[in-house]
């Protein structure tokens, strides 16, 4: 087992809430090696602590005003249709679930959907190529569906409202910083999923980590913090 934080006290459980991009699919790397492929044609160069710090678990509208507020770079409307194009077959060609992923969900002994920052079609097309889908539609919720994206807790109080369950009985697994808040700020309990190869060197720097949010690096440390969500055969 490899928890970086103290594990948390979970109580009662009756929904995983599973974020998507970083969490079921190792797609973070392929996001940001695409979009700052496209900035660089525009003049906009940034890092990936930038990325990280900035887009990493918001929605696209979320980035198109960031853009425009720290470069002066209003993005074009060509620019999400040609973004999607080249992520969809980044995708088709390399998208992975996570490590360990479809072994957790054979045996979750509750009911799982998604809350994602992502598009539908980005999803759709996603859980698709990684066969994900038969774990989890139709409860896909994506952020065009709510008024504010995270870190604002409309999506997970949506997903937990389509879903029947009270937000004190939800498990929200998430990746990103904006995630994590917006989990917190629905009054959700919360793990930190950072077995993603975008989170490798978060793992190896345990500081920015120390939210009072318990981390796992792998899908098994799941079944030590809450055994009851799993089946036993």
């Amino acid at each position: 087992m490899d928890l970086v934080n103290t594990m948390p006290e979970l109580k009662d459980i009756k929904l995983v809430i599973f974020d998507c991009d970083g969490v079921l699919i190792d797609s973070e790397g392929l996001s940001k090696r695409e979009l700052l492929a496209l900035l660089k044609t525009l003049g906009v160069n940034i890092t990936d602590d930038y990325f990280e710090a900035h887009f990493l678990g918001h929605s696209f509208e979320h980035v198109t005003a960031k853009i425009y507020q720290d470069f002066g770079v209003a993005l074009p409307d060509t620019f999400r249709p040609e973004y999607q194009k080249a992520l969809i077959a980044a995708f088709t060609a390399e998208l992975q679930p996570t490590l360990g992923l479809k072994d957790l969900l054979d045996s979750l002994a509750v009911p799982r959907c998604i809350a994602t920052s992502s598009s539908p079609t980005r999803v759709g097309h996603a859980m698709k190529v990684t066969g994900l889908d038969r774990y989890f539609a139709p409860h896909i919720f994506t952020a065009s569906q709510v008024k504010n994206g995270k870190p604002a807790p409309d999506l997970f109080l949506h997903a937990a409202k389509n879903m029947g369950v009270d937000a004190k009985h939800c498990l929200v697994i998430e990746d990103s910083p904006a995630g994590v808040q917006g989990a917190k700020a629905a009054n959700m309990q919360v793990i930190r999923y950072a077995g993603a190869s975008h989170m490798e060197p978060w793992r190896r720097a345990i500081d920015p980590l120390t939210d009072d949010v318990t981390t796992i690096s792998q899908w098994q440390d799941l079944y030590a913090l809450a055994p009851e969500l799993t089946i036993t055969y």
